[in-house]
């Protein structure tokens, strides 16, 4: 498994990949599981998504939405049938949270009917009326608004200076 793993590499998405990503994220909407994206829609927030490539082939993807200032979302998480089981979704979600750390998000939200694949990544289940922000931008406007059956997922983020300062006040107490 590690060695499947090793040969992954996660980089930035380009408006050159939105191709690649549309037919990755349309392949897994049959599974019922993903909301639909268009082209263009991909095309224009590419550089939000995250990319993992095998021999240069494209296995898996997901975008870091922003909500709001303070929230951001998971968005459209896909690893291709040849690429799951060895991490590959664990690694972009990991790149995605580190993301949006940098970014000053608070939190990091997840939609999904999988809650026991986010929650071993720290998630926990909230009510959704907890992320606002997510009814507000999508779920009012999705034709399975109140029906479609996901748990909304929340990790809360702390901030890269918080933990510098956990850090600084660790090593203080140690010396």
């Amino acid at each position: 498994m590690n060695a499947r793993r090793a040969r992954i590499s996660l980089r930035t998405g380009d408006p050159s990949d939105a191709r690649r990503l549309h037919a990755l994220i349309t392949a897994a909407q049959a599974d019922g599981h993903l909301l639909p994206r268009t082209l263009p829609d991909i095309t224009q927030h590419a550089a939000r998504f995250v990319v993992a490539v095998r021999n240069r082939r494209v296995v898996g993807c997901a975008e870091l939405a922003p909500l709001s200032a303070q929230v951001a979302e998971v968005r459209s998480l896909v690893v291709d049938r040849s690429a799951r089981s060895v991490g590959v979704g664990s690694m972009i979600v990991e790149e995605l949270r580190a993301r949006a750390r940098r970014e000053g998000f608070e939190k990091l939200s997840a939609f999904t009917h999988a809650p026991g694949y986010f929650a071993p990544m720290g998630f926990s289940i909230v009510p959704h009326l907890w992320v606002t922000e997510k009814i507000h931008t999508d779920c009012v406007r999705c034709p399975q608004f109140r029906q479609c059956g996901q748990y909304a997922m929340v990790l809360p983020l702390e901030s890269l200076h918080d933990e510098h300062e956990t850090d600084h006040l660790l090593v203080a107490r140690h010396a």
